[in-house]
């Protein structure tokens, strides 16, 4: 090849390596940057007085001082809206009924989204669940409920060749002429007074329990529950991957049989998730019967046969990558065959050896088929040790589905959503990182 088209060549090779790279990057920005962002309101966000008044009454957390003067504060602000709904409301039991008939539905509503922003009315029964016994907890969602109270959706059809077209009309044109018309501009200039939004650190959303379907508090439990999954299949697939990798590196040989042993280890390696979370609930569940139903053991175990193939495979290589010639000086000096194993191979070919089993616990904690009919609960609050072998736990690949997709209020709980989403992809970055530095740590103690 002349010299000049090995110069092109390599130009070229050089520039897709580099194109390949600034790809990556940007895929990683575009997939991982609205889940850092849209996470990380789980965090931090402006809570408003009810999230303190929250905090206060069901975990003990604030200032009581403060938190009733700032309350006070609120309730001043909010008195003249209140005082139009109970006028208003009053003036509908003595009216006619034709006034009846033409505002009861829309006082009704109306009534409503201002308790949703403001929570439930003094001198009012307190309502059951806990998401109506306070207003907004945060300020975002606070602003999103007041264009509900201030604009009503309709839908334009004039054009027929067209769909119809939203159109947000005020509500206030509702109530022209009558007692409430001034409610919404009070509404619409006194609403931070109300609420009085502040800056928030909730760092405790990590270690916080789920209350009323993950309206408020935080996601402890699922964390827990992944941390069981994780390690527990890990507990079951390293000493069976290391087992069977010293078999297949330093006793099998070559033979049809371990040949054929080869191939269905790498085909399980590629067997569909949802296959092993179905063989977990016929074979360790309804078979062996681990537990009567789900459990965190009967995931761990599913887990584990998961993950098990990859930690043999990656296992097995990094013994053979270990230089024949460490095996020769040990065999030498009168050691055993397993014993050189032992003290000589497996040290060596640790750092590979670790990496599989980072690589496939971060794999374990970030799965969710096989958890769904062994593991995992929509609910459910955080095990002890002991209580792993017969009870279910959340986890966050479950619950991010599950929010996704059953949850009956989504929108009002996308922060809890995106927030487990960011919690699970650092948990798994740092199970790589840390399977990063251990592998360099031991590899740089190795060469001495």
């Amino acid at each position: 090849m002349e010299l000049g088209t090995r110069r092109l060549f390599n130009r070229s090779f050089s520039f897709v390596s580099i194109a390949a790279i600034v790809l990556m990057s940007l895929s990683l920005v575009v997939l991982l940057g609205p889940i850092v962002i849209k996470g990380s309101k789980a965090f931090v966000f402006y809570g408003t007085i009810e999230y303190r008044e929250l905090m206060l009454d069901r975990f003990s957390r604030g200032n009581r001082a403060a938190v009733e003067a700032e309350k006070a504060r609120a309730e001043a602000a909010r008195k003249p809206v209140l005082d139009l709904i109970r006028g208003f409301e009053a003036q509908l039991d003595t009216a006619d009924a034709d006034f009846r008939r033409r505002y009861r539905d829309d006082f009704n509503e109306l009534k409503s989204l201002v308790l949703e922003l403001l929570g439930p009315m003094p001198g009012e029964s307190e309502p059951v669940l806990m998401r109506q016994q306070y207003g907004q907890t945060r300020w975002d969602r606070a602003r999103i409920k007041l264009d509900g109270v201030l604009y009503v959706e309709e839908y334009n059809y004039s054009d027929p060749t067209k769909m119809g077209v939203k159109v947000l009309k005020p509500r206030v044109d509702r109530f022209r002429g009558t007692s409430l018309e001034p409610l919404f501009g009070a509404l619409e200039h006194g609403v931070k007074d109300m609420l009085q939004p502040r800056l928030t650190w909730y760092w405790r959303f990590l270690f916080d329990g789920s209350h009323d379907s993950h309206f408020f508090g935080g996601i402890w439990p699922e964390m827990l529950g992944t941390i069981y999954l994780a390690l527990g299949a890990m507990l079951f697939a390293v000493p069976l991957g290391i087992i069977t990798a010293i078999y297949l590196a330093e006793y099998a040989g070559e033979s049809h049989f371990v040949s054929m042993l080869r191939t269905c280890i790498s085909s399980l390696a590629g067997v569909p998730s949802i296959v092993f979370g179905l063989f977990g609930l016929a074979f360790f569940i309804n078979t062996i019967k681990v537990s009567q139903s789900k459990s965190v053991l009967a995931g761990a175990l599913t887990l584990a046969v998961l993950v098990l193939p990859t930690v043999i495979r990656a296992s097995e290589e990094a013994i053979k990558a270990v230089p024949l010639t460490y095996k020769e000086a040990s065999m030498s000096l009168g050691a055993s065959r397993w014993r050189t194993i032992l003290t000589v191979i497996l040290p060596a070919a640790l750092p590979g050896v670790l990496t599989s089993i980072i690589i496939s616990m971060g794999r374990a904690a970030g799965e969710t088929a096989p958890i769904i009919f062994t593991a995992a609960v929509s609910v459910g609050k955080p095990l002890a040790v002991w209580q792993t072998l017969a009870q279910p736990t959340p986890a966050l690949p479950w619950n991010i589905y599950n929010l996704a997709t059953e949850h009956q209020a989504i929108d009002e709980i996308r922060h809890v959503q995106y927030g487990m989403v960011l919690t699970l992809v650092v948990l798994v970055l740092a199970l790589n990182l840390t399977a990063i530095i251990i592998r360099a740590r031991i590899s740089k103690k190795l060469r001495g």
